[in-house]
């Protein structure tokens, strides 16, 4: 399993507005690819960005061919919804990493 973690770090005052659209229609979207077994969603408790909050989305992928299909066929279409809608409100990395143990039910 490889997890596609999301880092997003943006500006106060979208906060809620950011965070509900990602509920209710980023995320929803990013799912529906199909390409993704399941999500997080997490915020940053201590950082020393005071006119910023940081969140990152995790998706938790299969296997590198499912990861790699959704960068290839929907990652740029759904980060363009993003950027148009954020612009100059919030900076993003995007890492991978392999899932070598878990203890989930």
């Amino acid at each position: 399993m490889l997890i596609y973690n999301v880092t997003i770090t943006l500006d106060a005052d979208i906060e809620q507005d950011w965070l509900q659209w990602m509920k209710e229609t980023h995320v929803p979207d990013v799912m529906m690819t199909g390409m993704f077994v399941s999500y997080r969603i997490g915020r940053l408790l201590s950082h020393e960005h005071t006119e910023s909050e940081i969140y990152t989305v995790q998706y938790l992928a299969k296997d590198m061919a499912h990861l790699q299909r959704y960068l290839e066929e929907f990652a740029a279409e759904l980060q363009k919804a993003t950027k148009l809608r954020y612009e100059g409100k919030y900076a993003v990395f995007r890492t991978v990493m392999e899932l070598v143990d878990h203890n989930e039910k």
